[in-house]
């Protein structure tokens, strides 16, 4: 029986987590957190029965330990809490799937207790790689992408030497908005970002996908988890999101991960890697496919991937400015504060406005989260 903890387990890779679960019997939930959906929380509560249970505000906490007690399941609140749930003896997994930096202490705590981290959660290595892949290698614990791209690029990388990758190659689908120039995106409503053709997602990433901010700081990841330089990752438009990523290697052959657009493979391939378990769902019909095609990514007008490229060659705390800057920036869109390209010249002025400190720890990086915070909504309300 392989025990597991789920960090986010409200929100879509959350939710899907525990469909798997369903789905295996050889899986026990011993652990969830949250951040407000109480409602939803009780549920996973009463069907999970979880020895642990977090809610981010100690509000949300209160109304969830009266509506379970019931229940053998111990509610507690904050980032308190979420450490205690990090090295909770009983559990083997830790799934990520939290949004923002407050994941990255417990994915700390969690990699110091031994516990198998699989990774949905990409502040954490955005913000922190130089921190949390230095320090899995020493306590010996895996960190396994649930990412899809970055579950594509592992999957291709297995079995091979890592020292002849010459180059990965990052798929993206290109959003909604692909083949748009930027006069064309001047009048971009919530409602329009959150069309994406092909992946189900929460609204926070899919107008990270919109904007390509999204593929930038996936770039930014793949730098930390696989140990390559930003010069060696390329992205690459494949409209159909069915290649989800590649590895060339130094004699010119590529490996690739093919599959249906699809977050639950990728969840369950780190859940029991390197074991395949049977999944259902539609599969590639290459005769119904027909052809894929691939563009490359226009980056003045998604000007996201750019400034993640920009924001990686600064280095230090910069990549916790731009994906911080672009965090508030996408919550101001969201509640039709700002408009669409506005995301852009909110992102580029805060990384303008920042001192970058090189290795910054774990309290230097919230102190940059907070100052692009800071930033972002004064300059947000005189947008």
């Amino acid at each position: 029986m392989k025990k597991i903890g789920i960090l986010g387990s409200t929100g879509s890779i959350g939710t899907q987590t525990l469909e798997i679960v369903r789905n295996n019997k050889d899986l026990q939930v011993t652990a969830l957190a949250a951040g407000s959906s109480v409602s939803k929380m009780e549920e996973q509560i009463r069907e999970f029965l979880p020895p642990i249970a977090v809610m981010w505000s100690e509000e949300a906490a209160g109304e969830l330990r009266t509506r379970v007690a019931d229940t053998n399941t111990r509610v507690l609140s904050g980032m308190e809490g979420l450490l205690e749930l990090a090295i909770c003896p009983e559990m083997d997994v830790l799934v990520t799937a939290i949004v923002g930096m407050i994941g990255i202490k417990p994915t700390i705590a969690a990699i110091e207790s031994g516990k198998t981290i699989a990774l949905a959660n990409k502040e954490t290595l955005v913000t922190a790689g130089h921190i949390i892949m230095p320090l899995a290698k020493e306590k010996k614990v895996s960190i396994l992408p649930v990412d899809s791209e970055h579950s594509a690029i592992f999957q291709s990388m297995h079995g091979e030497n890592r020292e002849r990758v010459r180059k990965i190659l990052l798929t993206a689908s290109g959003g909604p908005f692909r083949g748009r120039k930027r006069e064309e995106l001047s009048d971009i409503t919530v409602e329009d970002a959150l069309r994406h053709p092909n992946w189900s997602m929460g609204r926070k990433i899919t107008v990270d996908s919109s904007t390509l901010v999204n593929k930038g700081l996936e770039v930014i990841e793949a730098k930390w988890l696989f140990g390559v330089e930003p010069e060696a990752i390329q992205v690459v438009i494949h409209p159909q999101s069915i290649i989800h990523s590649m590895v060339e290697y130094a004699d010119g052959g590529i490996m690739a991960q093919l599959g249906m657009p699809d977050m639950k493979l990728p969840i369950q391939y780190a859940l029991f890697y390197p074991d395949r378990r049977p999944m259902e769902g539609k599969r590639v019909d290459f005769f119904e496919l027909g052809s894929m095609t691939f563009e490359k990514p226009d980056t003045d007008t998604f000007r996201g991937l750019s400034m993640a490229y920009e924001a990686i060659a600064a280095g230090g705390s910069m990549p916790t400015v731009f994906n911080a800057a672009n965090e508030k920036a996408v919550a101001l869109f969201l509640d039709k504060k700002i408009r669409f390209l506005d995301i852009y010249d909110l992102i580029q002025g805060a990384m303008e406005s920042h001192k970058t400190i090189q290795n910054p720890s774990v309290e230097q990086i919230l102190e940059a989260e907070a100052e692009a915070y800071d930033y972002i909504m004064n300059s947000g309300r005189r947008s």
